[in-house]
């Protein structure tokens, strides 16, 4: 069978992290009904890449030279209808799944990122622009928009979190999420219908940390290529423990959904590891994985679906105790990875405003 719908019969959902014209007008439909795709996510730079290769956006780019918009309203005004477009293809496996699948996100500005009450904004102007029920918003993970985040949840939008590096992360967000969740609760509305996803990025990880361990040597080269595994499957453990426990026992019985741990990153950027990797070993229910074309193919072809997420697990904890006995901090990392990943965000989206521009 093919490894894609392999991984959803283990309560795993593909999505695609892509989104363009030349996409909509045709494979994500095949993408969809022969791989069992169940969402799509974007972000600045691959609407970066998708616009300025100018495929299928000529005719629109040229009407929005004539309108008196900023640079910012003429990327959403190409960008929402991309979401919308996607969103519409969705809508039957939206509908069929109860709306566990079909989800297509768009990015608020990366610009907001440390302004709480202009993501909390922008999150809600676009949701009502994009007017699906299967969008999803995506704002970052820092310590200024999670109160944002918590609104949006609160105001009965779909979320993304995303630029998700670690530990700190994980737990603000889950955080943010139930606070959210009983906001809306106390104020009498219904949380059956949103969903929210938490996305944890990988390769990231494993490329910074291998970075420290070449520079120690020796043994700790043993460890490289395994910190993000590990984490991983320490984060699921701890995430799915303080869901089902009478932690969120008040919101399970008012019908709220897990906010599902994500996998982003998951191309590998060393070419000596599996191309696979971040996907084989970290099926598992109530996730989802994200993945750019290459690894998408990749795993079609030679993939290995098993239900590989909750092996393991003390074997996990063992490698993040010894990178820790090797003073390699990994709370600090993701701090430093959420900054970094910021700035490679802004720099695509200043790219982006300077074309449309």
């Amino acid at each position: 069978m093919n490894p894609l719908l392999q991984a959803k019969q283990l309560g795993q959902r593909i999505w695609l992290d892509n989104l363009s014209r030349e996409l909509l007008a045709g494979p994500l439909q095949k993408l969809i009904e022969e791989d069992g795709l169940a969402g799509v996510t974007s972000n600045p730079a691959i609407f970066q890449k998708s616009i300025s290769s100018g495929a299928g956006y000529a005719s629109d780019l040229a009407k929005l030279k004539t309108q008196n918009l900023t640079t910012e309203q003429r990327f959403e005004a190409l960008a929402v209808p991309d979401v919308q477009a996607a969103c519409d293809l969705f809508k039957q496996a939206y509908a069929d799944s109860m709306g566990q699948d079909g989800y297509v996100s768009l990015e608020v500005s990366p610009h907001l990122a440390r302004d709480a009450a202009g993501t909390e904004n922008a999150a809600k102007r676009l949701w009502a622009a994009i007017g699906r029920p299967n969008a999803m918003i995506k704002i970052p993970a820092t310590p200024e928009s999670l109160p944002a985040f918590t609104a949006a949840i609160a105001a009965g939008i779909n979320v993304n979190v995303t630029l998700m590096f670690g530990k700190p992360h994980c737990d603000a967000v889950f955080d943010a999420y139930v606070a959210g969740l009983r906001q809306r609760i106390a104020k009498g509305g219904d949380v059956r219908h949103i969903h929210s996803v938490a996305s944890l990025f990988l390769s990231r990880v494993d490329s910074l940390i291998d970075g420290k361990l070449d520079a120690i040597g020796g043994d700790a080269l043993l460890l490289k290529g395994k910190t993000a595994i590990a984490m991983v499957r320490v984060a699921y453990a701890h995430w799915m423990q303080r869901w089902n426990s009478s932690e969120c026992a008040d919101v399970r019985a008012a019908g709220a959904n897990i906010q599902r741990l994500l996998w982003a990153s998951t191309g590998t950027k060393n070419p000596t590891y599996p191309d696979t990797m971040y996907v084989d070993e970290l099926i598992g229910a109530d996730t989802v994985n994200t993945l750019p074309d290459a690894t998408l193919a990749a795993f079609r072809d030679h993939g290995s679906a098993k239900a590989r997420l909750t092996q393991g697990v003390a074997e996990a904890e063992a490698t993040l105790a010894k990178l820790a006995s090797l003073v390699i901090d990994l709370d600090a990392a993701a701090v430093q990875l959420q900054v970094d990943g910021l700035k490679l965000f802004d720099e695509a989206f200043d790219k982006l405003l300077s074309l449309l521009a």
